[in-house]
C-alpha cells in the first residue's frame, strides 16, 4: 500500500444538516475534505446555531449559496453574510422579489430581526459555483418558486434541491410565483436525468435519491 492511497479513499466531501426556523429548515454546511474549505447552503435564521456548526465542524466557510427565496431559507443570510464577511451566491434573479421583502415575509409568520438583501451574484442554468476543490453546476428549476436553482456535483453523484424535491413528496406551488405544472417539468426534465444513483438533500426532512423518486414518489409515478 502506497502512502497516497487512504487520501485517495477519504471521502472529498462533508455535510452537516442544522435544523432552523420554526419550519426546521436543513440549513447545510457543505465542505471539501481536501481544503476544509465550507460553503453554508440556505441560512434561513438560528445563525448562532449555524455559526455554532461551523466551528464544531472546524472548517473555513468562504461562501454563501441559496437555493430560493423563501423566509425559512434566507431569513438569516444577511447576518451571516456580515459575521463570516463572505459572499452570497443564488438564487435565481426571478427571485428578486422574494429576497426585496425578506422582513415582511418574516412578520407574516412571527419572525423578527429578519433583513432584505441581495446576494453577490445571481445564478442561472449553466453557470457553476465552487468550493474548495468541489465544483457544482446550477440547474435552474422553477415551480416552488419562480427562482429556485438545484447545485449538481457530477463527480460526486451529489445535488441539493432545495425545495424542488423532497423524499416522497414535492416541493408546495401554492405561495407566490408557485406553480404545480411547471414544477413537476423541472423535476422531470432537469432532476430525474441526472441518474438514478444521484443522492440529494433537500430543504426539509430526510434526503434520497433520484431513482427512488422516480420510481415511488406519488407525484412523479401519476399516483397524485
Amino acid at each position: 500500500m502506497t502512502e497516497t492511497q487512504p487520501s485517495e479513499n477519504k471521502p472529498k466531501a462533508g455535510a452537516m444538516i442544522v435544523p432552523v426556523t420554526p419550519f426546521e429548515q436543513n440549513c447545510t454546511l457543505l465542505w471539501c475534505t481536501a481544503t476544509q474549505k465550507a460553503v453554508v447552503i440556505d441560512p434561513g435564521g438560528d445563525v448562532d446555531r449555524i455559526q455554532a456548526a461551523i466551528a464544531e465542524a472546524k472548517v473555513a466557510v468562504e461562501k454563501i449559496w441559496i437555493t430560493h427565496g423563501h423566509i425559512d431559507h434566507v431569513g438569516g443570510a444577511a447576518d451571516l453574510r456580515d459575521a463570516l464577511k463572505v459572499q452570497i451566491e443564488g438564487p435565481h434573479l426571478a427571485d428578486k422579489f422574494l429576497l426585496d421583502n425578506v422582513v415582511t415575509s418574516g412578520q407574516r409568520f412571527g419572525m423578527s430581526g429578519m433583513r432584505d438583501f441581495a446576494p453577490d451574484r445571481w445564478l442561472d442554468e449553466g453557470e457553476q459555483v465552487s468550493v474548495g476543490e468541489l465544483t457544482f453546476d446550477i440547474l435552474h428549476c422553477p415551480g416552488h418558486s419562480p427562482g429556485s436553482v438545484v447545485f449538481f456535483n457530477k463527480e460526486l453523484r451529489f445535488a441539493h434541491v432545495g425545495d424542488v424535491l423532497f423524499n416522497g413528496s414535492v416541493g408546495r406551488t401554492d405561495l407566490p410565483g408557485g406553480d404545480h405544472a411547471t414544477l413537476i417539468r423541472s423535476i422531470k426534465q432537469k432532476l430525474l436525468p441526472l441518474g438514478d444513483d444521484v443522492g440529494f438533500i433537500c430543504g426539509h426532512g430526510a434526503g434520497s435519491r433520484i431513482g427512488h423518486e422516480r420510481m415511488t414518489n406519488p407525484f412523479l409515478t401519476g399516483a397524485m
